[in-house]
C-alpha cells in the first residue's frame, strides 16, 4: 500500500508493458488448465460470429476458438503481485496464473481483497520463525506482506483499536493446512501480544496442540494428520493488549472412529503412542504385555518400526506436554487406564448371536479392572437397557413413551452396537476430560476485555478424491455440513451484508447478479419444518432437511434407509433426475446412494446411508459410561469425572470446555446454552442428529457476534499430506520442482467454490471501508488543522455531513474514491488507510511538537528553579558569613548550646507518639485488607453463583417457553383434530343412513325381479310377447354397445393422434426451450465477461484519475514550497546584507581599537625608556655613593610617581587586553556567522544551480521547439517554393508546346515578313521619290512610323499593367506571410529576450553572489594577511621581549648586586621587593605573550583552511560560471541568428514595398505614354487623311499592292486594339471616321469589299503585324527574348520606345523599322 514506497519503472519496464499493451495477450481455458496465447487480428467477416483466431506462445499454433474460452491477461508485472485485487484485468485465469507463479516462488500466502488465500506448501517452510513474527508486529496490513501473520496483527489491531471481538475463521478442504495456520496464529498472538506475567508461553500451547493431536486426530484418506474434531480456541485480551485468559470449546468429535471407521484409516492417535511407547511398569498396569491379535475395534499395533519408533517419541512428546499443562501423574494415569479399557474392550468382542454378551470374557475382566468396576456393572452398562442412566434419554415430553419406544427398539441392538456405543461414549468422556484439564492450565481470574476467536474446523470431505470407492459418512457428512455454513456466513458477511448496507445508505452499484449462497444443500440437511415443536408418527408433506427425517424415521415403526432417501428426495429431489445444473440432490447409481453437490455444486460428494438411522437412536450404553466413570472403584478416576459432574462443563454431550471463571467465558458459555435452551432446541438438544445442527448454530451465532476474518486454505494436490505440513513424497519425486506445481484443475474448483472471484469483483468495485460521519470527523480532524482553528475548539458541529463534506474537501481527495452515504461515509479500498497513514505522520508531527513544548517548559522550570538554588546558595553563604562573624561571641555559644537540649524532650514524645499512630494504622490497615479480601472472595463467588443461577433461570425460562410454545401447538392441533373428527363422524353417519337406503332399495328390486320371472314361467302363453320385446331389447342394447364401442374406438385413435401429436409439439418445444436456454446461458456468460472487463477498465481509469489528482497535488505542493523558498532565499538575503553591514561596522570598531592599543604599546615603551632612564640615573646615584637623603627622597618620590604611573600604564593594558580578549570572541562569532552564512549561501548557490540547470532545460526545450517550428516553417517555405517551381516548369512547358506548334506559323511570317520588307523598301523609295516630288510623302512617312510606336508601345504598356497588377497581387500576398510570419517571430523574439533578461538577471544575481564570496574570499584573505603580519609583530615582540627579558635578568643581577650593596648600606628592602614583583609581571606577561602566539598559530591554521575551502568554492563558482557563460553565448548566438532572420524578413519586406512603389511610377508613366500616343495618333490619322488624296492616282497600279496590304493590316490592328479598349469612344469618334475613310479608300482602291469585310482574310495577308503590333502570343515571345536578351524589366519597354520616339526625323528616316528588327 500506501506505506510502501512506489518504485519508479525503468525504461526497459515500461517499453515491455508498452509492446504488452500493444499484443494481445489472453488466456485460452481448457479442460488442462489455461495457456498464453496472442490475439491474431483478422479481416472483418473472415471467421464466424463469435470466433477469434489466436496463436499459442508455446509452440506458435493458431487457432480459431470461442469469444468465451478466452480471457484477458495481465502484463508480467503482475505475475505476483500481492493482492489479488490490485489485477488489472480480474478474471479466473489471471487469479490463478498469479497464485501457481506465486507458489512455485515459495510465496503461499496472497492477499484476495480483505481475506486471505493460503495454499497448502507440501514442504515444511522456514517463515514461521520468531523473527518473522516481530518483523509484523505493530504493522498495519498495507505496510506488510502477505502472511498468515499479518491476519493476526490485523485482527490484534482492530481489536485494540475499536474494542470490538475479532474472530478469524479458517475455510478449505481436508489436507489444507488449516490447523497448522491455527497454530501459527495462536503462537503468533501469544508471542506479540504477551500475558501478565508471561502466564501463556509459547512452549504452553505447543503443548496445547500436542494433546489435542494426539487425542483428536488420526490418519485419513486424504491427510494422514486429520482433525476430527471442531474446535474454537478463545483469547481474552484485558486493557492493555495483553492475553489474560484463554480457553478451547470442542464439539461434533467423531467419536465413533473408535469402534468403527471407513477402510484403510486408523483411529485416533493416542491409542498407537500408548502402545508403542509405554515403559514397562506402565505396560504391566495396563495388561499390555500381550497384545490381542485382533480386535472388534480394529485396534491394533502398528507393524512397521519406523511407525513404532515414531509413535514411542510422540508418546514422550505427549507426556511432556502435560507436564507443562500441570496435569500431574495421577490423572495421566487415570487417562491411560481409560484408554486401555477401551483397548481391551476392542479385544474382549461381542457375541453375534444369541444371548448379547462378551465374546471373550477375559479381556473385558481386564477392561473392568482398569475401570475400577466388576465384570457384572461392566456387562449390565453395556447390554442391558435398564440400567441407570436410561432415563436420560427421553425427551422433554413424552418420557414413558419413549422408553417404550426405547425398549421395543432395544432388542433390534446388536450386541456388538452396544459395545461399539460403550467405547465411544467412553472415549467422549475422556475426550471432555482431557479439554477440561487443558483449560485448567489456560484459565486465570484476570479482568478482560474483549476476545479474540479462532475457528478450526475439519475441512472438506471427499472419498473420490482419494481415488476411493466408497460412498462418504456421516461423520464426513457433519464435517462438511459445518464447512457450508462456513461457507454461508462468508456469502453473508460479503455480499449479503455488503448489499443490504448500500440500499441502506441509498448507494447505487452496478453489480453483477451475484449468485445464491450455499443455503440450497444446507437445506437439504437441516431444514427444520414449522411443527417441529410437535411430536407427531405422521409422515407430513412439509419439507425439511436429512437431520430431521433421520430423527422422525428412527421413531417410526419400520422406519429406514430407504424411506429415509425416498423422502428426502420427494421435498430436495430433481424432476429430470440427472441434471446437476438446477438440483444439488441426485440419486446415486447403488441403492442407499445419494449424490450432494457442495460449495455451490463444484464439489459432488456421494454419501452411503447404510446404518444411519444408528446414529439417530439413543443407545443407553453410550449414556451410561459417564455414570460407570463416575461410579468407579479408583479414585484418581471417580475424582475426575465426580469434579466434572457438578460443573456444566459439556453441554447436552456435545460441546465440551464451557468452563472458566472469566465474564467472556461465561458470557461464551451463556450464549451456547441460550442455543440450546430456546426455541425446537429446547425439545430436540437430547436428539443425537439434531444435537448437529445445534452444535453448528452455537458455533454460527459466537462467531456472528464478532467481527470476521476469512483465512481460505486451498489444497495444491489431490494428494494426502503430512502430520504438521509434511508431505507425502512420492517415489522419485524432487522435493523442490515437483512439491511446487499446482493440480489447475483442483485450484479452479476451490477458487469457484469459494466465490473468490465474486468476492474480489464486490471488494473493487464497491466501497469496502466505511465510517459514521462523527467518527470519521473525530479521527480525521487532526488532518485539516486550519478549519479546527477557522471554528475554534468549542465549535460544535450541527451538521455531521456537512462538515465530513468540507473535510473531505479540505483533503482533496478524488470525487471517485468515497461516497456520501445517509449515515457514514464509504471508500474505495485502500483509501481509508491511506488517510490512516497521513493521520499517523501528522500525529507523529504534533507529538514532536507537543515533546518540543514540554521540553522547553521543563527546561524553564529547571532554569527558575536554578535561580532559586543560586538565591539560596547566596543566602546560605551569606548566612555562613555571619556566622563565621558570630562565631566567637560567648553568647552565641551559649545558645547553640541549649537550644538542642530543650527541644530533644519534644521531639522524643513526638516520635513516641508518632510510632505509637503508626501501629494503629497497620493493624487497621491489615484489618480492613482482610475484610476486604472476605468481601472480594465472597463478592466472586456471589458473582459466580449469580451468573450461574441466571444461567439456570435463563434454561428454566427457555424451557418453559418452549413448553408453553409446545402446549398451545398441541392444544390447537387437538382442537382442530376434535373439529375434523366431528366432521367425519357427521359424514359418516350420513353415508350409513344412505348405505341402508340403497340396500332397501336393492333388496325390493330383487324380488320384483324374482316375482316377475316365477311370473313369466307360470303363464308361457302370455309371456311369449314379453319374451319377444325382451329380446329385442337385448339385440338393441347390443347394437348400441357395438356403436359406443365403435365411437369409443374412433375417438381413442384421434385422441392418440392428438397425443402424439402434442408429445411431438412438446419435445420439439423442449429442444427449442434448451437451445434457448444454453444461447441465454452463453449470452449470459459473455455479458459477465464484458461487464468485469468493462469494470476493470473503469477501475483502472479511475486509478489513473486518482493517480493524475495526486500528481496535481504534488505540483500544488511543490509550487508552494518554491515559493515559500524563495521567500526564504530573499529574507536570507537580506539578513546576510544586514550581517555583512554589521561586520563592517565590527570590523572599524576592532581596527580602531588596534590602532588604540598600538598607542598604548608605543605609550609603554616610552615608559619603559623612562624607567630605564631612572634605573640609569639611580645606578648613577649608587656609583656617586651619595648619602644624602634629600636626593634619596626625591628619588623615591619619582620612584613612587612612575610606578604609580606604571600601575596606571598597566590598568590601561589590562583594560586593552580585556577589549581586545571581546574584539576576538566577536571575531569569532563573526567566523562562526560567516561559516553559516557560507553554509547557506552553498546551499543556496546549490539550489540555484538546480533552477539554473531547470531554467537551462527549459530554455532548451524552448529553443527545441523554436527550432522544430523554423524548420516547419522552413519546410513549407521549401514547399511553397517547390509549388512554385512546379508551376513555372508547367508554365515553360506550355510556352514550348505554343512554341512548338508555331514553328510552321513563324516561319510563314518570317517569309511574309521578308516579302513585305521587300515591298516596304519599294514604297519606300516610291516614298522617297514622292517626297522629292511632293512634300507630303515624309509628313506620310513619320506619321506611319509613329502610328507604328505608339500602338506598339500601348499594347506594351496594357500588357506591363496587368502583369504588373498580377505581381502586386502577390506581393501582397507575400506581404501578409511576411507579416504574419514577422510577428510570429517577434514574439518568439520578444520571449526569448524575456527569457534571456531572465537568465540575465539570474546571471547578474549569480554574479553578484559570485562577487560576495570574492570579497569575502579577499576580505578573507587580507585578514590572513593581516593576520600573519600580526603574527609576524608578534613574533617580532616576542623576540624584543626575550631579549627584553634577558636584558631584565641583567638587570636583575645588577639589581641584586646594588641590593647587596643596598643592604651592606642600610637602604630599605621596599624597592627591592618592587622590582621582584615587576619582574614576576614580566614573566607573567611573556607566558601571555607566548599563549597568545600559539593561539594565533592555529588561528592561522583555521584560516589557511578557510582560505583554501573558497578557493575552491570559488573555482566551483567559476567553473559554473564559465559554464553558464558558454550556455548565454549559445543562446546568444541562436538569438543572433534569430535577429539576422528577422531583419532579412524586414529586408525582403522593404524590397517588396520598393518594387511595388517603383511598379506603380512606371504604371503612371505608362498611363502618362498612353495619353501622349493617343494624341500623338489623332494626329497621325489626321495626317493619313491627308496623304488618301496624295496618293489615290498611284495606288491603281499592280505595284503598290503591298503598300495597300500593309496599310489594310495596320487598319484592322488598330480595330482589335480599339475592341480591346472600348473606353474613349467620344474622344476617338474622328479617328473611327478616319479608319472608316481608310477602309473604304482601300476598298475603292482595291476593288474587293470581301478582304476589307473580312478580318481572317485580313490576318492573313498581314501577319508581319502580329508581331509589331502587340498580339497576345507575339507579345509573350518578345518578353521572353527580352529576358533572354538582357532580362529587362518590364519599365525597358517604355524607355525604349520613349527613345525611339525622341529620335530624330532623319534617323527614323534611316532606321523607320528600327523597333521591330
Amino acid at each position: 500500500m500506501t506505506g510502501r514506497c512506489v518504485q519508479v519503472k525503468t525504461e526497459e519496464q515500461i517499453a515491455a508493458e508498452q509492446a504488452w499493451y500493444g499484443s494481445e495477450k489472453v488466456w485460452l481455458v481448457h479442460k488442462d488448465g489455461f495457456s498464453l496465447a496472442t490475439v491474431v487480428k483478422t479481416e472483418a467477416g473472415s471467421l464466424p460470429e463469435g470466433k477469434v483466431k489466436i496463436k499459442l506462445e508455446h509452440d506458435g499454433t493458431l487457432l480459431d476458438v470461442d469469444e468465451d474460452d478466452i480471457e484477458k491477461a495481465n502484463p508480467p508485472s503482475y505475475d505476483r503481485s500481492e493482492d489479488l485485487a490490485s489485477l488489472l484485468y480480474l478474471n479466473e485465469s489471471s487469479v490463478m496464473h498469479s497464485l501457481r507463479q506465486r507458489y512455485g516462488g515459495n510465496l503461499i500466502h496472497s492477499y484476495a481483497g480483505p481475506n486471505m488465500v493460503v495454499i497448502n506448501p507440501l514442504s515444511t517452510p522456514s517463515m514461521y520463525s520468531e523473527k518473522v513474527m516481530h518483523m509484523f508486529k505493530g504493522c498495519r496490513r498495507e505496510d506488510s506482506a502477505p502472511h498468515i501473520y499479518s491476519v493476526a496483527q490485523s485482527a490484534y489491531r482492530n481489536l485494540l483499536t475499536t474494542r470490538q471481538d475479532q474472530s478469524i475463521v479458517l475455510l478449505g478442504k481436508s489436507g489444507s493446512g488449516k490447523t497448522t495456520n491455527c497454530q501459527h496464529l495462536v503462537q503468533y498472538l501469544v508471542s506479540i501480544a504477551g500475558s501478565t506475567g508471561k502466564i501463556f508461553s509459547a512452549e504452553k500451547w505447543q503443548a496445547v496442540y500436542t494433546i489435542l493431536e494426539a487425542f483428536g486426530n488420526s490418519s485419513t484418506s486424504m491427510n494422514t494428520n486429520a482433525s476430527r474434531f471442531s474446535h474454537v480456541v478463545s483469547l481474552d485480551f484485558d486493557q492493555a493488549g495483553q492475553v489474560a485468559s484463554a480457553s478451547i470449546q470442542t464439539m461434533l468429535l467423531e467419536k465413533l472412529r473408535v469402534s468403527r471407521r471407513p477402510e484403510a484409516e486408523s483411529t485416533f492417535n493416542v491409542f498407537y503412542y500408548m502402545m508403542a511407547g509405554a515403559d514397562s511398569s506402565l505396560k504391566t498396569e495396563l495388561h499390555f504385555n500381550h497384545l490381542a491379535e485382533n480386535s472388534a475395534f480394529g485396534i491394533l499395533p502398528q507393524s512397521k518400526p519406523e511407525d513404532k519408533q515414531r509413535s514411542s517419541q510422540q508418546f514422550t512428546k505427549l507426556q511432556a506436554a502435560m507436564k507443562v499443562l500441570g496435569i500431574s501423574s495421577e490423572e495421566q494415569k487415570a487417562l491411560w487406564l481409560i484408554l486401555g479399557a477401551v483397548y481391551h474392550l476392542g479385544a474382549a468382542g461381542a457375541t453375534k448371536v444369541g444371548r448379547r454378551q462378551f465374546a471373550r470374557h477375559e479381556w473385558a475382566q481386564k477392561a473392568a479392572y482398569l475401570l475400577g468396576c466388576t465384570l457384572e456393572e461392566l456387562s449390565s452398562s453395556i447390554f442391558k437397557h435398564q440400567a441407570k442412566g436410561l432415563q436420560h434419554s427421553t425427551s422433554f415430553r413424552g418420557g414413558s413413551d419413549e422408553a417404550g419406544q426405547g425398549d421395543g427398539s432395544g432388542s433390534k441392538v446388536t450386541a456388538l452396537e452396544c459395545l461399539e456405543a460403550m467405547a465411544s461414549g467412553l472415549y467422549s468422556e475422556l475426550f471432555t476430560l482431557v479439554i477440561s484439564l487443558i483449560n485448567r492450565a489456560l484459565k486465570s481470574s484476570q479482568h478482560s476485555l474483549c476476545s479474540l476467536l479462532i475457528v478450526d474446523t475439519p475441512g472438506f470431505q471427499n472419498p473420490r478424491m482419494a481415488q476411493q470407492q466408497r460412498g462418504a459418512t456421516f461423520e464426513e457428512l457433519c464435517h462438511n455440513y459445518t464447512q457450508e455454513r462456513l461457507q454461508t456466513l462468508f456469502h453473508e458477511r460479503t455480499f449479503v451484508q455488503e448489499l443490504d448496507r448500500y440500499k441502506e445508505e441509498n448507494i447505487e452499484l452496478a453489480l453483477d447478479d451475484i449468485e445464491s449462497s450455499t443455503s440450497l444443500s444446507v437445506a437439504a440437511i437441516d431444514q427444520a419444518s414449522t411443527q417441529a415443536l410437535v411430536r407427531t408418527l405422521a409422515r407430513t408433506d412439509e419439507a425439511r432437511g436429512l437431520l430431521w427425517l433421520m430423527e422422525e424415521e428412527a421413531v417410526q415403526p419400520g422406519g429406514s434407509e430407504e424411506t429415509l432417501l425416498e423422502r428426502l428426495f420427494s421435498y430436495y429431489g430433481s424432476a429430470q433426475g440427472d441434471n446437476k445444473g438446477s438440483n444439488l440432490l441426485l440419486r446415486g447409481e447403488k441403492p442407499l446412494l445419494f449424490l450432494l453437490g457442495h460449495s455451490h455444486g463444484t464439489d459432488w460428494v456421494e454419501y452411503d446411508t447404510q446404518g444411519w438411522l444408528s446414529h439417530a437412536k439413543n443407545n443407553p450404553a453410550a449414556q451410561n459410561a459417564a455414570m460407570l466413570l463416575q461410579d468407579s472403584q479408583k479414585k484418581n478416576i471417580s475424582g475426575l469425572f465426580m469434579g466434572r459432574a457438578s460443573g456444566a462443563t459439556v453441554l447436552s454431550g456435545s460441546i465440551a470446555g464451557l468452563e472458566g471463571s472469566s465474564q467472556l467465558a461465561l458470557r461464551r458459555a451463556t450464549s451456547m446454552r441460550k442455543t440450546f435452551t430456546t426455541g425446537v432446541a429446547a425439545v430436540k438438544k437430547r436428539s443425537l442428529c439434531i444435537q448437529v445442527k445445534l452444535q453448528v448454530d452455537a458455533l454460527i451465532d459466537m462467531v456472528r457476534r464478532s467481527r470476521v476474518h476469512f483465512v481460505h486454505c486451498l489444497l495444491p494436490k489431490a494428494e494426502a499430506v503430512g502430520g504438521g505440513g509434511e508431505p507425502r513424497v512420492t517415489h522419485g519425486e524432487s522435493s523442490d520442482s515437483g512439491l511446487m506445481t499446482l493440480d489447475v484443475g483442483l485450484l479452479r474448483a476451490q477458487l469457484r467454490g469459494s466465490k473468490l472471484l465474486d468476492a474480489l469483483r464486490i471488494y473493487r468495485q464497491g466501497y469496502p471501508d466505511h465510517m459514521v460521519f462523527s467518527e470519521f470527523r473525530r479521527r480525521f480532524d487532526v488532518l485539516a488543522p486550519h478549519l479546527t482553528k477557522k471554528h475554534g475548539r468549542n465549535y460544535i458541529v450541527t451538521d455531521e455531513k456537512r462538515a465530513v463534506e468540507e473535510l473531505l474537501e479540505s483533503l482533496e481527495l478524488e470525487k471517485s474514491t468515497y461516497h456520501m452515504g445517509l449515515s457514514r461515509v464509504f471508500f474505495r479500498a485502500g483509501t481509508l488507510s491511506r488517510l490512516e497513514e497521513q493521520r499517523d505522520v501528522q500525529t507523529r508531527r504534533n507529538i514532536s511538537l507537543f515533546q518540543a513544548a514540554c521540553r522547553g517548559y521543563l527546561a524553564r522550570q529547571a532554569f527558575k528553579k536554578r535561580k532559586i538554588q543560586d538565591l539560596a546558595i547566596r543566602c546560605i553563604q551569606k548566612n555562613i558569613k555571619k556566622n563565621r562573624g558570630v562565631k566567637g561571641w560567648p553568647w552565641w555559644k551559649l545558645f547553640t548550646t541549649v537550644r538542642p537540649l530543650i527541644e530533644v524532650q519534644l521531639t522524643e514524645e513526638q516520635i513516641r507518639g508518632k510510632d505509637e499512630e503508626i501501629q494503629q494504622l497497620k493493624q487497621k490497615l491489615e484489618k480492613v485488607e482482610k475484610e476486604r479480601n472476605e468481601l472480594r472472595l465472597n463478592t466472586d463467588r456471589l458473582e459466580s453463583r449469580i451468573t450461574e443461577l441466571s444461567s439456570e433461570l435463563a434454561d428454566e425460562r427457555n424451557t418453559g417457553e418452549s413448553a408453553s410454545q409446545l402446549l398451545e401447538t398441541e392444544t390447537s392441533e387437538r382442537l382442530r383434530l376434535e373439529k375434523d373428527m366431528k366432521d367425519l363422524q357427521a359424514k359418516f353417519d350420513s353415508m350409513n343412513k344412505q348405505m341402508e337406503s340403497m340396500e332397501m332399495e336393492v333388496m325390493e328390486a330383487r324380488l320384483i325381479r324374482a316375482s316377475e320371472l316365477n311370473g313369466e314361467m307360470d303363464d308361457d302363453d302370455t309371456g311369449g310377447e314379453w319374451r319377444l320385446k325382451y329380446e329385442r331389447a337385448i339385440r338393441e342394447i347390443e347394437f348400441t354397445k357395438k356403436r359406443l364401442q365403435q365411437e369409443f374406438d374412433d375417438k381413442l385413435e384421434v385422441e392418440q393422434q392428438n397425443k402424439r401429436q402434442l408429445e411431438r409439439r412438446i419435445s420439439d418445444l423442449q429442444a427449442d426451450n434448451e437451445e434457448s436456454q444454453r444461447n441465454v446461458q452463453q449470452l449470459k456468460k459473455k455479458t459477465q465477461r464484458l461487464t468485469s472487463e468493462l469494470q476493470d477498465t473503469k477501475l483502472h481509469l479511475e486509478g489513473q484519475q486518482s493517480r493524475n489528482h495526486d500528481l496535481e497535488k504534488k505540483q500544488r505542493k511543490f509550487d508552494s514550497e518554491l515559493s515559500a523558498v524563495q521567500e526564504e532565499v530573499q529574507r536570507e538575503r537580506s539578513l546576510r546584507e544586514k550581517l555583512a553591514r554589521e561586520k563592517d561596522v565590527l570590523s572599524g570598531d576592532a581596527f580602531s581599537l588596534r590602532q588604540q592599543l598600538e598607542d598604548k604599546d608605543l605609550e609603554v615603551c616610552a615608559i619603559n625608556l623612562k624607567v630605564d632612564q631612572l634605573e640609569a640615573e639611580l645606578q648613577d646615584l649608587n656609583s656617586q655613593e651619595s648619602k644624602d637623603e634629600a636626593s634619596l627622597a626625591k628619588v623615591r618620590k619619582q620612584l613612587r610617581d612612575m610606578e604609580a604611573k606604571v600601575k596606571d600604564q598597566e590598568e590601561e593594558l589590562d583594560e586593552q587586553a580585556g577589549t581586545i580578549q571581546m574584539l576576538e570572541q566577536a571575531k569569532l562569532r563573526l567566523e562562526m556567522e560567516t561559516e553559516r552564512l557560507r553554509q547557506t549561501h552553498s546551499k543556496e548557490i546549490e539550489s540555484k544551480d538546480d533552477e539554473v540547470e531547470e531554467i537551462r532545460q527549459s530554455c532548451s526545450k524552448k529553443l527545441k521547439q523554436m527550432e522544430v517550428q523554423l524548420e516547419e516553417e522552413y519546410d513549407e517555405k521549401q514547399k511553397v517554393l517547390k509549388e512554385r517551381r512546379e508551376l513555372e516548369s508547367k508554365l515553360m512547358t506550355a510556352q514550348d508546346k505554343v512554341r512548338g506548334g508555331d514553328v510552321e506559323a513563324e516561319k510563314r511570317l518570317r517569309k511574309d515578313l521578308k516579302r513585305t520588307k521587300a515591298l516596304l523598301a519599294d514604297a519606300q523609295i516610291m516614298l522617297d521619290h514622292i517626297k522629292n516630288n511632293a512634300p507630303s510623302k515624309r509628313e506620310i512617312a513619320q506619321l506611319k512610323n509613329q502610328l507604328e510606336e505608339s500602338e506598339f508601345t500601348c499594347a506594351a504598356a496594357v500588357k506591363a499593367r496587368k502583369s504588373m497588377e498580377v505581381e502586386i497581387e502577390d506581393l501582397h500576398v507575400q506581404m501578409e506571410d511576411i507579416s504574419k510570419t514577422k510577428q510570429a517571430l517577434e514574439e518568439q523574439l520578444s520571449r526569448l529576450q524575456r527569457e534571456k533578461n531572465d537568465l540575465q538577471s539570474r546571471m547578474e544575481e549569480d554574479q553578484e553572489d559570485l562577487n560576495e564570496l570574492m570579497k569575502k574570499h579577499k576580505a578573507a584573505v587580507s585578514q590572513s594577511a593581516q593576520n600573519l603580519a600580526q603574527i609576524s609583530d608578534l613574533q617580532a615582540q616576542l623576540e624584543e621581549a626575550l631579549k627584553e627579558k634577558q636584558e631584565v635578568q641583567e638587570r636583575i643581577q645588577a639589581l641584586q648586586s646594588q641590593l647587596e650593596f643596598q643592604e651592606q648600606s642600610m637602604v630599605e628592602k621596599s624597592l627591592v621587593s618592587r622590582q621582584e614583583a615587576k619582574n614576576r609581571e614580566l614573566e607573567t606577561k611573556l607566558e601571555f605573550e607566548k599563549t597568545q602566539v600559539k593561539r594565533l598559530e592555529s588561528l592561522v591554521a583555521r584560516l589557511k583552511e578557510n582560505v583554501e575551502k573558497l578557493t575552491e568554492e570559488r573555482d566551483q563558482r567559476t567553473s559554473s560560471e564559465n559554464r553558464e557563460k558558454e550556455q548565454n553565448k549559445r543562446l546568444q548566438r541562436q538569438i543572433r541568428d534569430i535577429k539576422e532572420e528577422t531583419s532579412e524578413l524586414a529586408k525582403k519586406e522593404a524590397e517588396a514595398s520598393r518594387k511595388k512603389h517603383e511598379l506603380e511610377m512606371d504604371i503612371e508613366s505608362l498611363e502618362a505614354a498612353n495619353q501622349s500616343l493617343q494624341a500623338d495618333l489623332k494626329l497621325a490619322f489626321k495626317r493619313i487623311g491627308d496623304l488618301q488624296a496624295a496618293i489615290e492616282d498611284e495606288m491603281e497600279s499592280d505595284d503598290n499592292e503591298d503598300l495597300i496590304n500593309s496599310l489594310q493590316d495596320m487598319v484592322t490592328k488598330y480595330q482589335k486594339r480599339q475592341n480591346r479598349t472600348q473606353g474613349d469612344s467620344d474622344t476617338d469618334s474622328e479617328l473611327e471616321d478616319r479608319v472608316d475613310g481608310v477602309k473604304s479608300w482601300l476598298s475603292k482602291s482595291k476593288g474587293s469589299a470581301k478582304n476589307l469585310s473580312d478580318d481572317g482574310s485580313l490576318k492573313s495577308s498581314s501577319p508581319p503585324g502580329r508581331r509589331r503590333y502587340g498580339f497576345p502570343g507575339s507579345d509573350e515571345e518578345e518578353e521572353e527574348e527580352e529576358k533572354e536578351e538582357g532580362g529587362a524589366t518590364p519599365g525597358s519597354y517604355y524607355s525604349k520606345y520613349r527613345y525611339s520616339s525622341h529620335m530624330k526625323d532623319d534617323e527614323r528616316e534611316d532606321t523607320p523599322y528600327e523597333t521591330t528588327s
